[in-house]
């Protein structure tokens, strides 16, 4: 019984079939329109500090969003809500491609943001129900393929997008991707029990979901070119921050009635798994637009060309985060995790001695390592968190890291964009200022920049490569285990029948609170 329990059937590889198709639908949308907000500047003749409200209303939407997935799968049942996140995002996909003025596009966005914010959060609950804590590595670098590998090919199908057909298929591609994800949803996902009188926790909603959306902002605004003194990050992020903290204390009080169970941070694996998340979120995230951007700017790449040359991270992730997800179930995250930082951290240290000539296939490998050490770090990590919960406690608790890696990663992109900017500058002085005006540089201007610039670059990713290193602190309080002692007797031991089904998770969570 225990080998039939461990194994990934075909029941549990059907469920990630269809969730992951949903989620890469929603996580490339993100990353493919970046490459085409030139191109919808010139078409409706706008101004880019307009244009990007593109990118920013769409993840404010997902900000506001996301706190309600817990509360909406426990009143609604988590397959309803997947499906009805899809065909939000699907219409808003549809209603993006057709819009006619830039501020219709902007509102359309929003649209699609509110429907793309829950399909990730509810689909890695749905997979955590089903999977249980003795095959969470395994089922969770699955889900961890388009989180991965958005970002990398995301600029790519832009690319040719934008350079082959109209931008308007950067939306349309979604509508057959997301029509088959809602057909095999209705036909293969499980029906759950749902709590009809589950009351939604409006004064925490109220507190937290402004309270993101302000932080986001002040992110945002940081990162777009105001840097962190800047007025509208400084009341963002001061706005932000004291919602979020006026809702810890609301939610203190409240317990689990709360929108968010902030309870489960008193557990040393969760707290250690939302911690790794959160850090090696800023270290992904930030790092996602430097690449791209010293391609492009030192190198004088296309967005296409730039795309391409990131190509390598995507598939050493694809390689690594099958034998992670075996490893974790069989020796625990604790173990895992710190070999995958390490394993990122050399393929990044490259960067930080990059030139203006620097070979590209030393790059490629550099970076097909360090897509090594992110396939086996982030989604090990988040098995973790899930491993040490009771099910009950997973729609909140998916609630709560979605919400971390959110943050995590608006904090890695403006923190790193803010510092690039400052090296830019300090570099180009007055030829260029900033990142605003970088695709402005004429190609005579670049080769002058060129080794300057790379030395910014290469100084960012120092602080790259730091904040990576800074992971390592949550991640010693991931639990570890061996085969046969806490992961082996969460599969032998069976609730009796009638009884709650929560004996499978003690022996673990009991093994981790004691180291």
């Amino acid at each position: 019984m225990a080998a039939s329990d461990d194994r990934i059937d075909r029941g549990i590889l059907v469920l990630s079939s269809v969730v992951v198709l949903g989620a890469i639908m929603s996580i490339l949308d993100t990353t493919i329109v970046n490459v085409a907000l030139d191109t919808l500047g010139r078409d409706f003749r706008t101004s880019l500090a307009t244009i990007q409200w593109v990118t920013t209303g769409y993840l404010l939407a997902l900000s506001i969003v996301i706190p309600l997935t817990g509360w909406a799968m426990c009143r609604f049942g988590a397959k309803r809500v997947w499906m009805v996140s899809v065909a939000l995002f699907l219409l808003g996909s549809i209603l993006c491609g057709a819009a006619w003025s830039v501020d219709a596009l902007i509102g359309f966005r929003v649209l699609q943001g509110f429907g793309g914010g829950m399909i990730m959060p509810v689909g890695q609950a749905i997979l955590a129900r089903a999977a249980g804590p003795q095959r969470m590595g395994r089922v969770m670098s699955i889900v961890g393929v388009p989180m991965l590998l958005g970002p990398v090919l995301g600029p790519v199908i832009g690319g040719l997008l934008v350079e082959y057909t109209t931008w308007r298929w950067i939306f349309f591609v979604n509508v057959p991707i997301g029509a088959l994800a809602l057909v095999l949803a209705w036909r293969l996902l499980p029906r759950q029990e749902v709590d009809r009188d589950e009351k939604l926790d409006v004064r925490g909603l109220v507190l937290l979901s402004p309270g993101l959306a302000l932080l986001v902002y002040g992110l945002s605004a940081a990162g777009s070119g105001g840097g962190f003194g800047g007025t509208r990050t400084v009341v963002g992020l001061a706005l932000g921050a004291g919602l979020v903290a006026a809702f810890v204390l609301h939610a203190r009080r409240r317990g689990e009635a709360a929108l968010l169970d902030v309870g489960l941070f008193r557990r040393r694996a969760f707290t250690g798994a939302a911690a790794t998340s959160f850090l090696f979120g800023v270290a992904i995230f930030g790092v996602m637009i430097l690449l791209p951007l010293y391609y492009q700017v030192v190198r004088g790449e296309g967005a296409l060309g730039a795309g391409l040359l990131m190509a390598p991270q995507g598939v050493g992730a694809a390689m690594a985060m099958p034998l992670a997800g075996r490893l974790t179930d069989r020796i625990g995250a604790g173990w895992v995790v710190p070999v995958g930082l390490t394993v990122a951290m050399l393929g990044t240290a490259a960067y930080t001695q990059v030139g203006p000539n620097t070979s590209y296939g030393l790059l490629a490998a550099s970076l097909w390592v360090r897509g090594l050490g992110l396939g086996a770090t982030m989604m090990p990590a988040m098995a973790a968190a899930y491993a040490s919960l009771q099910e009950r406690e997973i729609p909140r608790a998916t609630t709560s890291i979605n919400i971390i890696q959110r943050v995590g990663g608006s904090v890695g992109t403006a923190l790193l964009a803010v510092v690039l900017q400052r090296e830019i500058v300090a570099a180009a002085g007055s030829r260029t200022h900033g990142l605003g005006n970088l695709g402005a540089v004429s190609p005579a201007v670049r080769t002058q920049l060129a080794a300057p610039l790379a030395d910014g670059f290469a100084r960012t990713f120092w602080l790259a490569l730091f904040l990576t290193a800074v992971a390592y602190v949550p991640a010693l309080l991931l639990p570890r285990h061996r085969r046969g002692r806490a992961a082996g007797r969460s599969v032998a031991v069976r609730p009796a029948p009638g009884a709650t089904p929560v004996a499978e998770e003690p022996p673990e969570h009991v093994e981790a609170g004691r180291r």
